[in-house]
């Protein structure tokens, strides 16, 4: 680490702890929490661009592919859900196998100017066959209690596995994209990402049997205890007494450090890992395609093969945070995922905080969380501040206090503005052999 890194990365530690001290430890270690899970996000992007040079419009859907993991995990089974729509369910999903195999095999067998009819025509029949056992499943799954449960349910298992789950789906998913686009054009990689995110989340919402939609999913296991369960404790008590604080704050405090720590500890080993496959000849050689693509080939490597594996690993990576921040909140709610938030935010971190750097991808992940989250308070007090002199309910002070919740977005544009005038190369650059 750099005189450079440590600087920046104190800035930050100092900007947080200033948080708790004006205003608690329960807000400061809240901004902890969401600033490792994006800094996790931030990794994961940064494996895909600053390692190749693959830009992945669709971070959003496969963070919900991670939620989604944590749903079918950690949930108990709905009691008759499986009996009442299981057999359907199966034969559904043999559908979509032999549909799939029929697909590739006219692929390989059918040649010329019919391979492309063909193909999609099995590809629509076998949508129909699916259909046909997928509907009468759906709505026997969704009849049972649907006020509280109405789908299947999960297998019960410990919630700290579901994140592990949530980096094979968020994998797979990737593995299905990047066949199909890596070895086209790098914008129609883009529009792939973009389009697959969106699909994720309409059946994310309409597909009541598996995640209940729109209904949400409540009451996620925790891996820790609960702060009522943690208020009960006597060390708790005993921690409150010593620091003068009441039993609801520490609790809320040790419930949030247990948090940070879990978070942490993922993060340092993602880090780790990627340090050392940065460092590794295999991170040269992803380097190397990202610069000269052609100059790659002609050596014989294999570019599509290389981008597909990237391509993959930088999606788990997300597919595990989007897991992690679904534990942390509590619920799975499909309607909360919007580019702004899983996509634009996460560019901005990598951007900001120099892409091809895993610390600079790490401290973009901290920076512009935290000010994505005091902007808004710090546009409140501002807009107030400027309005302290006008008329009570006059045109300009009603519209300058409106505008108050949207002064994050345009901190979010004056910081990325800035940050490409004055260092295109993020605040903590890639290093090269030069430095």
């Amino acid at each position: 680490m750099t005189g450079r890194v440590a600087s920046l990365y104190a800035v930050m530690t100092a900007l947080i702890v200033g948080v708790g001290l004006l205003q608690g430890w329960v807000v400061a270690l809240s901004i902890l929490q969401l600033c490792l899970i994006s800094a996790i996000m931030a990794l994961g992007a940064n494996m895909q661009w600053g390692y190749a040079g693959l830009f992945n419009a669709g971070i959003m859907g496969f963070a919900a592919l991670g939620g989604v993991a944590v749903v079918l995990v950690s949930m108990p089974p709905v009691p008759g859900a499986l009996g009442a729509g299981g057999w359907n369910l199966g034969l559904s999903a043999l559908a979509i196998v032999l549909t799939l195999a029929a697909a590739l095999f006219a692929r390989e067998r059918v040649a010329g100017y019919w391979r492309a009819p063909v193909m999609l025509a099995v590809i629509a029949i076998g949508y129909f066959v699916m259909r046909t056992f997928l509907d009468p499943a759906s709505a026997a799954i969704e009849a049972i209690d649907p006020a509280a449960a109405g789908y299947l349910g999960g297998l019960g298992l410990p919630v700290v596995i579901s994140w592990a789950v949530g980096g094979l789906f968020a994998a797979g998913a990737a593995y299905i994209v990047g066949k199909v686009s890596l070895g086209l054009r790098s914008d129609y990689l883009a529009i792939a990402t973009l389009g697959i995110a969106e699909i994720i989340l309409a059946v994310l919402k309409n597909e009541n049997w598996l995640t209940r939609g729109v209904k949400n999913v409540t009451g996620l296991p925790r891996p820790i205890p609960d702060e009522r369960t943690l208020q009960a404790a006597p060390w708790v008590q005993d921690l409150a007494v010593r620091f003068g604080s009441d039993v609801q704050t520490a609790a809320a405090i040790v419930a949030r450090l247990a948090y940070s720590a879990l978070f942490a500890i993922v993060l340092v080993a993602i880090f780790w890992l990627a340090e050392r496959a940065l460092r590794s000849p295999w991170g040269r050689m992803m380097r190397a395609i990202r610069d000269n693509r052609d100059a790659a080939e002609a050596m014989g490597k294999n570019v599509t093969r290389r981008h597909l594996q990237i391509f993959v690993l930088g999606s788990a990576v997300v597919g595990i945070a989007g897991a992690m921040l679904v534990t942390l909140d509590g619920q799975f709610t499909p309607s909360s995922y919007n580019p702004l938030r899983y996509t634009f935010l996460i560019w901005v971190m990598v951007i900001v905080g120099g892409s091809g750097n895993n610390w600079g991808s790490v401290l973009g992940g901290f920076l512009i969380w935290y000010v994505w989250v005091m902007a808004e308070p710090f546009g409140s007090w501002a807009m107030a501040t400027a309005t302290t002199g006008m008329t009570p309910g006059s045109f300009w002070q009603q519209k300058l206090l409106a505008a108050a919740p949207h002064i994050r977005l345009l901190l979010m544009g004056l910081i990325l503005l800035t940050v490409l005038r004055f260092a295109p190369q993020g605040l903590i650059p890639e290093r090269t052999a030069r430095r």
